[in-house]
């Protein structure tokens, strides 16, 4: 229950909520805590803040304060790597990463929880790499007062799988890479794909631990996986030989090495002959050409997913159709940006 009055009558109360101020260009911030008790030099700061009455609330027995409700949503919305403080600002609480790594949301669960009244839950976009610390949500009730029986439901829907967000650090591995193609391996044309793998391999602290080179000879790329896989590796790169000239065999070696799954083609520009491949649980990617082309392709989406341990098959690799088209600014700004993000 919400009782009324005069902020000239409220001398001697307590604030009810945390009081915003905000001055353009300058603050925006609490000016009043919640339980702050007002005083008689408060109340021309409170006129000035547009606060001509203020709330006093006695809450009933199925009503709860905002920064009550607040905590129990935080609570159900983390799942693993995500961490919370029961210190609710203007009645928000916002929800940050335990560890570096990659952010991941259920999104479906996100949209049923924002459909319940009276409660909000904004954050990242999923697959976002995010460092410790770093806010990847924020929650609050809407109203002061808010009805239990929505929080209760809204709770329901975030805790169903054990919270919509995590956070799961990358594994560290080591990665053979492949480099296929008769230019390169008779010496013809410099490999330039190299740096650029290595590059963004240990951006994301893996290690390549061996290159191979080979001609567009399915039997001989087969030959050099085979070898790579005996050394531990616990991914193999391969480039070149994604498109469909008759010299464009990798496919092929891939499939002789044993390849249990195979995925080829994508919905996203660059990387369209992408190619994403399993032997046994050991991950295959197959970087087209455009890898060598464009400092931003599929593969940076593709890779620290993998790295995070996700199993990519047609399904993902269909639903990245939605933000998957790359706008080629002059000046890349990747990944602030809207490339990957649908």
């Amino acid at each position: 229950m919400q009782k009324i009055i005069q902020v000239q009558n409220a001398i001697g109360k307590k604030v009810s909520h945390d009081i915003t101020e905000i001055r353009p260009g300058e603050f925006k911030g609490t000016a009043f805590k919640k339980g702050h008790v007002v005083c008689n030099e408060d109340i021309c700061h409170l006129q000035k803040l547009g606060k001509n009455h203020l709330y006093l609330i006695q809450l009933e027995s199925d009503e709860l304060h905002e920064d009550q409700a607040a905590a129990m949503l935080a609570e159900s919305l983390a799942g693993e790597g995500i961490v919370w403080e029961n210190n609710p600002k203007e009645g928000k609480i916002y929800l940050q990463a335990e560890v570096d790594g990659i952010l991941l949301v259920d999104t479906v669960g996100l949209a049923a929880f924002n459909m319940i009244d009276e409660v909000m839950c904004a954050s990242l976009h999923r697959y976002t790499m995010v460092q410790k610390g770093r806010h990847v949500a924020a929650t609050r009730a809407i109203p002061l007062v808010v009805q239990r029986a929505l929080i209760d439901r809204a709770v329901a829907i975030a805790s169903k799988n054990g919270g919509l967000f995590s956070v799961r650090p990358l594994k560290l591995l080591k990665i053979g890479i492949v480099i296929t193609g008769n230019e390169v391996f008779q010496g013809l044309v410099t490999d330039g794909f190299r740096a650029v793998l290595e590059r963004k391999i240990e951006r994301f602290g893996s290690v390549v631990s061996e290159v191979a080179f080979a001609p567009d000879d399915d039997v001989i790329i087969q030959q050099e996986m085979k070898s790579l896989l005996s050394s531990g590796c616990d991914m193999i790169v391969l480039t070149g030989g994604m498109s469909v000239d008759p010299d464009d065999v990798t496919r092929k070696g891939v499939q002789k090495a044993g390849a249990t799954e195979m995925y080829y083609g994508s919905a996203v520009l660059p990387g369209a002959m992408f190619m994403m491949a399993y032997i046994g649980e050991i991950p295959v990617l197959g970087v087209p050409a455009c890898g060598l082309h464009h400092r931003i392709t599929i593969l940076d989406l593709i890779l620290p997913r993998i790295l995070a341990g996700e199993h990519v098959t047609k399904r993902e690799l269909a639903f990245l159709g939605h933000g998957g088209l790359c706008m080629d600014c002059p000046e890349c700004l990747y990944p602030h940006c809207p490339f990957g993000k649908g």
